[in-house]
C-alpha cells in the first residue's frame, strides 16, 4: 500500500502508555527516537517552532552521512533536552501524526525520552526544586520568604551567585510571590445568592482552580476574573483544597509525581462537579493537564473523563454565555490597540480564538492577536543552560508586540506575559487579558 504524503485529517493523538515497561527501555526509545527523528529530517515543516528541530536538524547536517543514521544516539538527549511540550508541532503542524501511518507524535515522544531520563538518571536537585511548584510557592510566599526572595530578584551579585549555585539564569524574569496569597484574600463561595442561569453547555457556577500561580503569585488576575464573573452572574467557588497540576512534573518525565497530584485533585474537582459547577483557571497549561495530558496517561478513568469535559477555558467560557445572550456587554472603558499573545497551551486546546473574540466586543477596542510562542514554558526560560534559546524564540513575539504600538499588551499564559515584559525592558507592563476585560467593565 503507497504512503500517504501528509495528512489533512484531524490529529488522533493516542494514550500515552506510560505504566509499560517499553515506554522507559532504553533501546526501545532510541529505536522510536530514530524513527521520528529521520522522518522529522524529511520534512522540516517544524523548524521555526522552537529549538528542538534547528538542534536536530544540525546533529544531520553535520554527522557524517547527512542522515539521522549518522548522529550518534547519546546525541539524542540533546533535541529532547530543547522541547518543553507546548504540543505546537503535533497539533497545528505536523503533517503525519495519527491517523497518518508514520504515527508522528513528536511532544509525546519527547514525554517518553524525558520519563526514560527520569527513571535512568533521576533529575538535578535544581530541577527537582523548581518542578515542585506546589511546595516551593507555597514557601516563597510566606512574608519572611517572600522579602528575602523579592531582595534577591533585584540584586545583582545575588542573582549571579543563583546562577553558579543553582544554574537559575541571573537575567531570567522570576514570579513574584505574595505573602498574602488568593486563598487569605478571598472567602470559598462568591456570589452564592445569584440566580443560577444554565446555558446551552455551561451550567452557570464555576469553580476556579486556583493553582500555584494563581494562588501565590497572581492573585490579582484571580481576583480580576471573580468580578468579571459575579458581574455577569456566574456564582464562583474557590477551590481552596486543589493542589499543584504538575505540569512541571510532567515536563521533567516524573509521570508518578503528575499522577499523585491527580488524585489529590481528582476528589476536589468531582466533589464540584456533583455541586453544580464548571472547572476553570487562569493558567492554559494547568487547564491542558485535566484537558489533554491527564486524560492521555489515564484514558480509562471515568472521573478524568468527567473533570475533563467540566474544564473551560475562562474566556470560551465568557464566549460561550455571550452567544447564550447571558453575559454582559456594559463596558464603560475602551481597551483601545491591544497587543495579544496567544499562549501555546491555549492554541493547542482547539477552542478558538476566544479571547481576541471577546476582547473584541469591547467599543473602540482593536485586538492585535499574535500566534507564536513566547519562548518561556513553564522553567525553560529561566534555567541557566536555556534562557538564551528562550529569548531567542520571544524576540518575533516582542517584536510584533513593540510594533503594534498597544495600548496594553498581555497574554493568557502570566508567564509568557512576564517573559514579553521582561524582553520590552521598556517600563512597560503586561497585562492579563481578563485583567484588562474587568477594567472595561469598570470594576477596577
Amino acid at each position: 500500500m503507497p504512503v500517504r504524503e501528509g495528512n489533512l485529517e484531524a490529529p488522533k493523538r493516542q494514550p500515552i502508555d506510560w505504566q509499560s515497561d517499553d515506554y522507559v527501555d532504553p533501546t526501545k526509545v532510541d529505536a522510536e527516537l530514530e524513527r521520528v527523528f529521520g522522518i522529522c529530517h524529511g520534512c522540516r515543516r517544524c523548524v521555526s517552532l522552537c529549538n528542538a528541530f534547528p538542534t536536530l536538524f544540525d546533529l544531520v547536517d553535520e554527522s557524517s552521512t547527512l542522515e539521522i543514521d549518522g548522529v550518534d544516539p547519546s546525541d539524542y538527549s540533546k533535541v529532547v533536552d530543547q522541547c518543553y511540550l507546548c504540543d505546537l508541532c503535533a497539533e497545528t503542524k505536523c503533517p503525519y501524526v495519527p491517523p497518518h501511518e508514520w504515527a508522528v507524535d513528536f511532544p509525546h515522544l519527547m514525554l517518553r525520552a524525558k520519563a526514560r531520563k527520569f527513571a535512568v538518571e533521576g533529575a538535578s536537585w535544581r530541577d527537582r526544586l523548581i518542578s515542585s511548584t506546589g511546595s516551593l510557592f507555597q514557601i516563597a510566599s510566606h512574608p519572611v520568604a517572600s522579602r528575602f526572595i523579592d531582595l534577591i530578584q533585584h540584586n545583582k551579585p545575588l542573582r549571579e551567585l543563583g546562577e553558579r549555585v543553582a544554574g537559575i539564569h541571573a537575567e531570567a524574569p522570576l514570579p513574584q510571590f505574595k505573602s498574602k496569597t488568593l486563598n487569605r484574600r478571598v472567602e470559598e463561595e462568591i456570589g452564592a445568592d445569584l440566580e443560577i442561569r444554565p446555558g446551552s453547555n455551561t451550567k452557570g457556577k464555576v469553580a476556579i482552580y486556583v493553582t500555584c500561580y494563581g494562588n501565590h503569585s497572581e492573585p490579582e488576575v484571580v481576583q480580576a476574573l471573580i468580578r468579571v464573573l459575579v458581574h455577569n452572574g456566574v456564582a464562583v467557588r474557590i477551590l481552596k483544597d486543589s493542589a499543584c497540576c504538575g505540569m512541571a512534573k510532567f515536563e521533567l518525565g516524573d509521570l508518578s509525581a503528575v499522577s499523585a497530584q491527580k488524585d489529590k485533585n481528582l476528589p476536589v474537582f468531582m466533589q464540584a462537579i456533583d455541586d453544580g459547577y464548571d472547572l476553570m483557571s487562569i493558567v492554559p497549561s494547568c487547564t491542558l493537564m485535566y484537558r489533554q495530558e491527564i486524560p492521555f496517561m489515564f484514558p480509562e478513568d471515568s472521573d478524568v473523563r468527567t473533570v475533563k469535559t467540566a474544564f473551560f477555558d475562562p474566556f470560551e467560557f465568557l464566549f460561550a454565555r455571550y452567544k447564550d445572550g447571558l453575559v454582559k456587554t456594559d463596558f464603560v472603558e475602551p481597551l483601545g490597540v491591544v497587543a495579544y499573545h496567544a499562549a501555546c497551551h491555549q492554541r493547542v486546546q482547539n477552542i478558538g480564538q476566544k479571547t481576541r473574540e471577546f476582547l473584541s466586543l469591547v467599543p473602540d477596542t482593536e485586538v492585535s492577536i499574535i500566534e507564536r510562542c513566547s519562548g518561556h514554558d513553564g522553567t525553560y526560560a529561566v534555567k541557566k543552560e536555556t534562557h538564551k534559546a528562550a529569548l531567542k524564540i520571544a524576540r518575533p513575539v516582542i517584536r510584533q508586540v513593540t510594533e503594534a504600538n498597544a495600548s496594553t499588551y498581555g497574554s493568557d499564559c502570566p508567564m509568557a506575559g512576564r517573559l514579553i515584559q521582561h524582553g520590552k525592558n521598556d517600563g512597560s507592563q503586561s497585562e492579563h487579558p481578563i485583567t484588562m476585560l474587568s477594567r472595561a467593565y469598570g470594576l477596577g
